[in-house]
């Protein structure tokens, strides 16, 4: 049994709520915390990888950061960002995308890279979704809806619009995967990545640096327990692993230039 805390901030007020968690095959031990805005956000390893993943094809499809607030929102209200085999009818994945509906298969579904794809095709069509709120836009993709305030700090921190604001305690798995490189090409696209010493480092020359820089910081840190990252480095900040607390620090060897990270081991 596992539980996230999700900050709703409406004015002053911050309301807190509880969700309980299944059917998760990451590691259960740590969470993650987005901050933008004046708005704390903690979701646990699950939710980081799908959120960012979310983040990741918006930004690789051209779409706005608005898209990724959307599509946040949406899994939120309906599977609480995890990637479930069960829901309503035959509701089913992050979205509770239903097969009879015409999402596609089961199999197909329960790929949160199709799922997600097919989220942003469905959302595409929506005319004017980007001054929609953002309730309103998930609930003419999928009939979905959620107060927003979470989904939108979680947007700006992965999508890069804010810096250093998103950062997970966990450390790496006993049992790491070493195919980062691979999930990065699924979801940013193609990323070439160098090897210097003991770091990996992607080179930002020609890039927005700074957003796309944090985007890809915080990409990595979302997904740092699975595949084995110790330590991200970028713009005068670095995070690592098996914090007590979530939190990226000052170093002065970190690059505005290039994201650097290392293995844990």
């Amino acid at each position: 049994m596992r539980w996230i805390l999700g900050a709703v901030a409406a004015t002053a007020i911050t309301v807190v709520a509880a969700f309980e968690l299944t059917g998760n095959d990451i590691a259960p031990s740590g969470y993650c915390v987005a901050e933008a805005g004046g708005i704390s956000v903690e979701v646990d390893l699950e939710q980081a990888k799908w959120a960012s993943l979310m983040a990741a094809m918006a930004h690789e499809r051209g779409l706005p950061p608005r898209a990724t607030s959307i599509a946040i929102a949406t899994a939120y209200q309906e599977s609480k960002i995890s990637n479930i085999d069960y829901g309503d009818r035959d509701s089913i994945g992050l979205f509770q995308q239903r097969p009879s509906q015409g999402w596609g298969t089961v199999e197909q579904i329960m790929d949160p890279l199709y799922s997600t794809g097919k989220f942003y095709d469905h959302l595409a069509k929506v005319d004017n979704y980007q001054n929609l709120e953002v309730t309103v836009a998930a609930q003419a993709v999928q009939r979905s809806a959620f107060p927003d305030a979470d989904a939108r700090a979680l947007a700006s921190a992965l999508r890069g619009h804010s810096r250093a604001a998103f950062a997970c305690t966990a450390s790496a798995n006993a049992g790491a995967r070493d195919d980062l490189g691979d999930w990065l090409n699924q979801t940013w696209g193609p990323v070439k990545i160098d090897r210097k010493g003991r770091w990996q480092v992607i080179d930002l020359t020609g890039k927005d640096t700074k957003t796309h820089g944090w985007a890809l910081a915080h990409f990595l840190v979302a997904n740092a327990a699975e595949y084995g990252v110790g330590e991200v480095r970028f713009d005068s900040k670095s995070w690592l692993a098996g914090q007590e607390d979530p939190r990226w620090v000052k170093t002065e060897n970190a690059s505005a230039k290039q994201v650097r990270f290392r293995s844990a081991t």
